[in-house]
């Protein structure tokens, strides 16, 4: 990522570095970066995870908290006043008091938690406060695949938006954009209601790539897709055009207006994304939806891999020592997650994990990652499903149980959002190359996928509220936070 930033931009990303360095030597802090393609479930990641640490919920592989070394953890004001805050407590209420999943994330959002720990070590002991605040960074992954376009012209835009809209798992969604595209002239007089035409049309294939059946993943720019108060402005009413030539366009022409546009999106967008978010975070994870992939088939399976790609190029990792780390940061961890595991029986998390561990091999190995620990995990922040075996005839299922949401189909029943009930979910493929073969048949020929509502929380016999279940929850917290507890 070093070669998309010029010498100003490390200048100042050195200085809010050392900003944040001086300040976290007298009240340490660590940035915890939360991202993820849509409906990969940060909302509900950032919540739970606030929630059971605040509560003392359930963590057995969380060292911290298994050795009874947390005396308390808790919210305060977080230290950048211009970023919207995380809504916790919203989220939270309608979790466990009405059973429903938060909205999504749509924007930049922060939260600080702090923790008041013992240290495991009577050496640090003596040098550590025992308080750690953990800034948590929430922000949509459409926007983290906007950042390869600060090392790309708007010829390279063009050409590699082109070439991706006609690969299979784009070209029935892009075939008005395309065929629009091709009835204008890049050099033409430029026109206004044309740029707004085709960056409508484009716009609107972008937006159908993100449908459930198609769950395609590499659909930059990512502010077209989440405009907020940049709607409607000429930063996010371009397109790409086509057969353009290199070098410079004819004054006053379409194409010479458009990469205008292109380029104060990257000045006014995407670089102080990086500089002010990005460029700060210590660890991070990566939520996705694997299954979603899956089931649309292998078209969706390359085109994730091709967006983590993209993801993992964006990271600037490695390590720093004291010294280092005052100009400079780097992510020393990277956890890419595979949500909504609890949709699947426990005897098939291994084989999702198999795939995930696949599909990040794959991605490392094709953006030349190297510098930060990175693992994989296939876990569920919220769990929303129990298990169970049920018997046909001579043969024992294994089966969750859960409330499907309302308008959910199973069978051609339609569910009203109240009735519980238990599903054979299927297996996953047990050699995760298959996923990757056109030949083989989508997931949902051998899984099958409901949505289900968040689980009513358990009491103890003296009425108290338990915490939000979840699978694996603890892990990542280890993997993410647990040495800087330690």
């Amino acid at each position: 990522m070093g070669t998309l930033t010029t010498l100003t931009d490390e200048a100042k990303i050195a200085l809010d570095t050392l900003a944040d360095r001086t300040t976290g030597l007298i009240s340490p802090s660590l940035r915890l970066g939360v991202t993820g393609l849509s409906r990969a479930g940060k909302t509900v990641f950032i919540t739970a995870l606030v929630h059971n640490l605040i509560a003392g919920g359930r963590l057995p592989l969380f060292e911290a908290q298994k050795q009874g070394r947390i005396s308390r953890a808790f919210l305060e004001p977080q230290p950048d006043d211009a970023v919207p805050r995380f809504q916790y407590e919203e989220h939270l209420k309608a979790l466990i008091d009405e059973r429903e999943w938060p909205e999504s994330t749509r924007a930049i959002s922060e939260l600080r938690l702090t923790i008041e720990y013992e240290s495991a070590s009577s050496w640090n002991r003596m040098f550590s406060a025992g308080r750690l605040s953990v800034d948590i960074v929430d922000y949509p992954g459409e926007w983290l695949l906007d950042l390869p376009l600060l090392g790309k012209t708007y010829a390279d835009f063009s050409k590699d938006s082109f070439d991706l809209a006609r690969m299979p798992a784009h070209a029935e969604l892009a075939r008005q954009w395309l065929a629009e595209a091709q009835t204008v002239q890049p050099e033409a007089e430029a026109d206004e209601l044309t740029a707004q035409r085709l960056a409508k049309s484009f716009t609107a294939y972008l937006r159908a790539g993100k449908a459930d059946e198609k769950a395609l993943s590499t659909l930059p720019p990512g502010r077209f897709l989440m405009p907020g108060d940049l709607d409607g402005s000429p930063a996010l009413t371009f397109a790409p055009l086509p057969d353009l030539k290199p070098g410079s366009h004819k004054a006053g022409s379409l194409a010479a207006m458009m990469e205008r546009r292109y380029e104060a999106y990257k000045t006014h967008v995407v670089k102080p994304f990086f500089r002010e978010h990005i460029a700060r975070l210590d660890r991070q994870i990566v939520l996705i939806d694997a299954m979603q992939a899956m089931n649309a088939g292998a078209p969706a399976v390359a085109d994730l891999e091709r967006a983590l790609t993209e993801i993992l190029s964006c990271f600037r990792p490695g390590r720093t020592n004291f010294l280092t780390g005052l100009v400079q940061r780097r992510i020393g961890r990277i956890l890419v997650a595979a949500t909504k595991a609890d949709h699947l029986h426990h005897e098939s998390h291994d084989r999702l994990e198999a795939i995930v561990r696949r599909l990040v091999d794959r991605a490392i190995r094709r953006a030349g990652f190297s510098g930060a620990s990175i693992d994989v995990l296939a876990m569920a922040a919220v769990r929303a499903t129990r298990e169970a075996t049920v018997t046909q005839g001579k043969e024992t299922l294994p089966v969750i149980i859960g409330t499907p949401l309302k308008g959910e189909m199973i069978d051609g029943e339609i569910f009203d959002g109240k009735t519980e009930t238990a599903i054979f979910p299927g297996d996953l493929p047990k050699n995760p190359e298959s996923i990757f073969e056109e030949s083989t048949h989508p997931a949902h020929d051998l899984i099958r996928f409901v949505r289900f509502r968040p689980p009513k929380l358990e009491r103890t016999a003296e009425g108290i509220t338990l915490s939000l279940p979840h699978i694996r929850l603890d892990r990542a917290l280890q993997f993410l936070i647990g040495d800087r507890l330690a």
